[in-house]
């Protein structure tokens, strides 16, 4: 009886990379995107690539309005990407942050409507705690059946996305302005009232401020915390933690309370220091898009920064190229296809090597 054959080549797990060899990699895969991309640009077009990279570029960052519109979305997109970073971590599949700034937006507007003769100080107080608060229960309610009954979570929580904007159409038909539009228009546009205070004549940098400082509270609280510990190990084996005497269910239901806390939160700076409106398409799939930045990034809110601002960035720029090159904006979303499956790819060549079966290796030395 003859062994099996051993294949000509197989995976290995790298045991480690230095930090600088794998931003290396990192660079050349970058590097190698691009000229992917201007071949494409060419190729279809015609156009000189650095024209169209240019034109990006000034779509993105190339007046200083331009500049800080990037810097807020990059913040909020990266808000809702620290949605789903602590329930990620613990291996509970939450695709429901849609939802979760959805009502957290439509909680915050309604405190604007129907608060507005309230005093300024208190109208600023309440509408981020009933953002956070609205966030905090649509994501405690898929965590309580997880724990309780083991539902499935991604089920679950993708179903309360679409019973998020239905609940939305539902106020929204309320707050009409004028009746009969299916509109709401601007909340307290006279008077501003509950929106988000500028920092002297900047409108921009606050929700910037606010996710910065976000940041840097969710990666000491992930890292350096014992509730963070705990949702690590229960990402790692639930087995585990009830071994170590950690209540599992406990840890689900703060955690995704977190998680919805936060997606409130990204819902209020929609509602108050956005876009001072609320609709069903409020969160413009950040809540989606929010996935890739949390993957991209590794769970790292730092690296999730990052990503969140490349992705921004080609969003702004596909609307320039759009109209400066009379191209389709999914042009934009193609180069951003492209540069994101050479990161991706890199990323496996930075954790594994392929090596040839013995017989191969001898044949390559000779």
């Amino acid at each position: 009886m003859t062994g099996a054959k051993e294949p000509l080549m197989h995976i290995v797990k790298r045991d480690g990379v230095s930090l600088g060899r794998a931003m290396l990699v990192r660079l050349v895969a970058l590097v190698f995107a691009l000229l992917v991309c201007a071949a494409i640009i060419f190729g279809l077009t015609g156009m000189n690539p650095l024209n169209v990279y240019a034109g990006i570029w000034d779509g993105a960052v190339g007046t200083n309005r331009r500049m800080w519109v990037t810097f807020r979305d990059a913040a909020i997109l990266l808000c809702v990407g620290f949605a789903v970073l602590p329930a990620f971590r613990m291996r509970f599949w939450n695709v429901g942050a849609e939802g979760q700034v959805l009502v957290g937006a439509m909680a915050s507007a309604a405190i604007m409507i129907y608060g507005k003769n309230l005093p300024s100080w208190a109208l600023y107080a309440l509408c981020p705690v009933a953002g956070v608060a609205a966030g905090l229960i649509w994501g405690v309610i898929p965590a309580f059946f997880k724990a309780r009954w083991n539902t499935n979570e991604t089920l679950f929580t993708l179903m309360l996305n679409y019973i998020a904007m239905q609940l939305v159409s539902f106020a929204i038909v309320f707050w009409e302005n004028p009746r009969g539009s299916n509109h709401v228009g601007l909340i307290n546009s006279q008077g501003k009232e509950g929106w988000l205070p500028s920092i002297g004549t900047n409108s921009y940098l606050l929700p910037i401020l606010i996710v910065l400082a976000l940041m840097v509270g969710l990666y000491v609280y992930m890292q350096f915390s014992k509730q963070g510990y705990e949702i690590a190990v229960v990402g790692e084996s639930e087995n585990t933690a009830h071994y170590a005497g950690i209540n599992v269910s406990r840890v689900i239901i703060r955690t995704m309370a977190i998680s919805g806390g936060i997606g409130g939160l990204a819902g209020y700076l929609l509602a108050t220091g956005v876009g001072h409106t609320i609709s069903t398409g409020l969160a413009g799939g950040r809540g989606f898009t929010a996935i890739v930045v949390a993957w991209l990034g590794k769970l790292n809110p730092f690296a999730m920064l990052l990503v969140a601002f490349f992705l921004v960035f080609m969003e702004k720029g596909a609307i320039q190229i759009a109209t400066q090159f009379s191209l389709n904006e999914n042009a934009s979303d193609i180069l951003t296809g492209v540069i994101l499956f050479f990161i991706l790819g890199c990323e496996f060549f930075i954790n594994y090597r392929i090596e040839l079966r013995q017989h191969a290796r001898e044949e390559v030395k000779a």
